[in-house]
């Protein structure tokens, strides 16, 4: 038999530090649930002491689900604990995950403590998180960096004060495989009481090691992982969960434990997680990218026509992609409609936002003949951004656009009700159109990422597109989708501008103190 081994996802919480991703409350339940459905054994689903808004979230999802356990990020202070501990609290299963910060560069420079402060408030933080839940994480942030002594001193004295899991971040991607295979059986070999504990990984993918050295933990007996849906994550991202699942899967013969994840659930919650952040997968990405299954050399194809294990050591559809057999059309019911919805794990809160969507489905399915499931999470995606601040709304555009004459745009925006227009020309459509756009909305953002991509094949797909600005140190995603590309990126471009006229809701979490 097999060992398990645990999935704890972060995609909500170290996932949303990537800049621009923050997620809504009702965005952050949507991935939950088909986290829950793919059976992830731990969701971290936010650091509830950020902000309002990140607390309402996490509790949000620690009511929503049912089956995987829900947890709340906090450090070893009071005040993270205890609003920690009231996120989680609606949940069947808690957990509350605390951390401080163990390298010689990080006691020094940033908490400006000695070895003994932090082993005290290490202990003290394990103790207090105990007194709500029995089921306590801890993490000495920046493991990787840590003296080996003092770690397992720390490792020793948490078990002792009752830490369940203990988790070995390597939290600036520093080190190689085999160094932090070596480190993980290091600490469970020298630290007396590490059979009271499960060991944990948390790897960051600046070397583009993430995911490496996570298994090579694994091997050398770390039995969790933490890791996220596309590797999501802040700077270079985080070991990406399927890339761990399908590798300890595919190489039975190497691993001796195995996840409880259903991984037919894996495509979709990719696309889910890219939809809802606008973060696009790239197509060469391993397991969920667009070209991950496919073959165009002669010699490969042949191959594969054959037997497909001579080029396939996975099976397309044990990750999810089988293509969708019902398809949906502007002849389709509400019944057809609502049945696919719930299928897809969405739920609408309610009659009216069910009406209103299907009313967007019509619309749709009078612009290209098929629709498809990501053309439904795109649907409800583009109602969940509508229902926040709708300071600027489009009315109407209009751009001109021919050989040899430059490009022209016409704008009409409701702005807090009122209507106003304007016009500019640009170097294409786009361009015209987002100039046209700050005329009247004045934003004074800087554009930092402009990224389109097609949600579906065809040239009837709806085109998805992200915009990212900064103004003032904040940075925002706006993202928009029609068949139209142009209005889609007008459309992105509003969203954002109307995250910027609104107050942050949330703190970047954990700002300057990542695991």
């Amino acid at each position: 038999m097999n060992d398990p081994l645990i999935i704890f996802d972060t995609t909500l919480r170290d996932g949303e530090q990537s800049p621009g991703a923050s997620m809504t409350r009702d965005e952050k339940v949507r991935i939950a649930k088909i986290l829950e459905r793919m059976r992830v054994d731990v969701i971290e689903a936010g650091f509830p002491v950020a902000s309002p808004g990140d607390f309402e979230a996490v509790k949000a999802v620690a009511v929503a689900v049912k089956d995987s356990i829900v947890c709340g990020l906090a450090r070893a202070v009071e005040k993270d604990i205890d609003r920690a501990a009231e996120a989680i609290k609606p949940a069947k299963r808690g957990r509350i995950h605390t951390f401080i910060a163990t390298s010689p560069i990080h006691m020094q420079n940033k908490l400006r403590m000695t070895e003994e402060q932090v082993l005290e408030r290490a202990v003290w933080a394990v103790k207090r998180a105990r007194q709500y839940t029995a089921d306590v994480e801890f993490s000495p942030e920046d493991a990787g960096r840590s003296e080996l002594d003092f770690l397992c001193r720390v490792l020793e004295a948490v078990i002792e004060a009752g830490a369940s899991t203990v988790n070995i971040p390597d939290t600036v991607g520093y080190n190689l495989p085999h160094q932090f295979g070596a480190l993980i059986k290091s600490l469970r070999e020298r630290v007396p009481n590490s059979d009271k504990a499960v060991f944990s990984v948390h790897c960051h993918n600046d070397l583009g090691l993430a995911v490496a050295n996570s298994l090579s933990a694994v091997l050398n007996g770390a039995r969790q992982v933490e890791c996220t849906v596309n590797g999501l994550g802040e700077r270079a991202g985080n070991a990406s969960l399927e890339e761990i699942v399908m590798a300890v899967r595919t190489r039975r013969d190497i691993f001796s434990c195995d996840t409880r994840l259903d991984t037919t659930q894996i495509v979709p919650a990719s696309r889910l997680v890219s939809n809802i952040t606008g973060f696009p997968v790239q197509p060469n990405k391993a397991i969920v990218g667009a070209n991950a299954f496919a073959h165009e050399s002669g010699i490969h194809q042949d191959g594969v026509i054959k037997k497909r294990e001579t080029y396939e050591i996975m099976r397309a559809e044990d990750v999810g992609w089988i293509a969708n057999r019902i398809v949906l059309g502007k002849h389709s019911g509400r019944n057809a409609f609502k049945s696919r919805l719930k299928e897809l794990g969405i739920e609408l809160k309610s009659e009216q936002e069910l009406n209103s969507t299907f009313e967007r489905f019509k619309d749709l399915a009078d612009k290209k003949h098929e629709i498809f499931d990501e053309d439904l999470q795109a649907l409800v995606t583009e109602a969940d951004l509508e229902q926040g601040n709708d300071h600027f709304r489009l009315v109407s555009l209009k751009v001109c656009s021919q050989t040899g004459e430059t490009p022209y745009a016409d704008v009409t925006l409701a702005v807090n009700g009122s209507e106003a227009k304007a016009g500019a020309s640009g170097s294409g459509p786009v361009d015209a159109a987002f100039k046209a756009i700050d005329s009247v909305a004045g934003s004074r953002g800087q554009l930092l990422l402009y990224s389109v991509n097609n949600i579906t094949s065809g040239t009837d797909s709806q085109g998805e597109v992200t915009v990212r600005l900064e103004r003032g140190g904040r940075i925002v995603n706006g993202h928009g989708a029609d068949t139209d590309i142009v209005i889609a990126s007008a459309k992105a471009y509003i969203n954002a501008l109307n995250k910027l006229v609104t107050p942050a809701e949330r703190t970047h979490p954990q700002a300057g103190q990542p695991i």
